[in-house]
């Protein structure tokens, strides 16, 4: 993998559920700072390193850190924790599973219960409030002095390597995005380019979008780009005729559809033939469901665009990428940003 590897890992092993980004952007400003030009922040909690701050074409790429999770609803009297969601999360991935639990007090770690099989198991059409936290408490009160309702858990596991090729795990769910924009960021940084360039690692994507809401309304961008994940079809028991074709080391993938502006799908294309890469396409008709259509609509309007990371096993504790496609996105992204003059009308009436 030519991006930086070791930082991927960092992002991945941090937790950080939707409404409590506050530690992986820390780490992530941490790792920005040494080739930005400037670090901003904002009161959602979003981080923007930004490339030549005074240039007037500017260019926001938006990688959302935050992570699915489960959010404590309930202590009951003998100390299980129960729960609801943050986000996305799927009631039969959770079954059986470790979790960490970000106490107020204290971090603790937890098993989701499974009723025995031979009790009966669970029903068939069980939801989350069927599923409970044990974490060894044996009282209310004793659960009460590190863990209080609204405190957040995701799930216990660890990025794994397969095959050298792909990387899985729980969260890669945008916290690749997240990294796609700084290493863009970072080559940029190296290369130069005549735009501004503002790479933001934003939050609350999984429950609101309000992050993108605030990133965008305070750069107040000339385009904005998406950097988020999509549906991979290439695994058993998926539909194709339904769902598309879309494949790990298939290349990054492009939006069409009423919300992407297609000039910037233009010079996205023009960079890919120039690197003769292959890209792949997803059809987004009305909403993309990602941080390109809150970006859209702030200010007077942001002409946008989706470039999405082919990923396996979405919103699940194992979500499968491949390095090669992380890279030809950075890649892409990269040079497409420093082709731009600065003058590109984004107006698709204007020739």
């Amino acid at each position: 993998m030519k991006a930086n590897q070791d930082f991927l890992q960092e992002l991945l092993q941090t937790p950080s559920p939707s409404s409590n980004e506050m530690v992986i952007q820390k780490k992530w400003i941490s790792y920005v700072k040494d080739f930005a030009d400037e670090i901003r922040t904002d009161n959602a909690g979003n981080a923007i390193g930004i490339l030549n701050p005074e240039a007037p074409f500017k260019v926001l790429l938006a990688g959302h850190c935050d992570e699915i999770a489960l959010v404590i609803n309930r202590i009951d009297e003998i100390g299980f924790l129960h729960f609801d969601k943050m986000g996305g999360i799927n009631p039969k991935a959770a079954v059986g599973m470790k979790v960490t639990v970000l106490g107020f007090q204290k971090t603790v770690t937890g098993v989701i219960g499974v009723n025995a099989q031979h009790h009966g198991g669970l029903k068939e059409d069980f939801g989350l409030e069927d599923l409970f936290i044990d974490v060894g408490y044996k009282t209310k009160e004793e659960a009460e002095e590190h863990v209080q309702i609204g405190d957040l858990a995701v799930y216990k596991t660890e990025p794994e390597m397969l095959q050298e090729r792909y990387i899985a795990g729980r969260g890669l769910d945008n916290r690749t995005g997240a990294f796609i924009v700084a290493e863009v960021l970072k080559r940029l940084a190296e290369k130069g380019c005549n735009v501004g360039v503002y790479a933001a690692s934003t939050v609350n994507e999984e429950t609101n979008l309000g992050g993108a809401y605030f990133a965008a309304a305070g750069v107040n961008p000339t385009m904005a780009i998406a950097c988020d994940v999509t549906f991979a079809t290439d695994y058993p028991g998926v539909n194709k005729n339904k769902h598309g074709d879309v494949r790990l080391e298939g290349g990054p993938v492009l939006a069409k559809g009423a919300p992407i502006n297609l000039k910037i799908n233009q010079l996205l294309e023009k960079a890919a033939k120039k690197l003769e890469m292959q890209v792949q396409y997803e059809l987004t008709p009305r909403m993309t469901g990602t941080d390109a259509d809150r970006m859209r609509l702030t200010g007077r309007g942001v002409p946008v665009s989706l470039v999405s990371l082919p990923l396996r096993y979405m919103h699940s504790p194992v979500e499968t990428a491949s390095f090669e496609d992380i890279d030809e996105e950075i890649e892409l992204l990269v040079t497409m940003i420093s082709d731009l003059s600065g003058k590109e009308s984004l107006n698709p009436l204007e020739d």
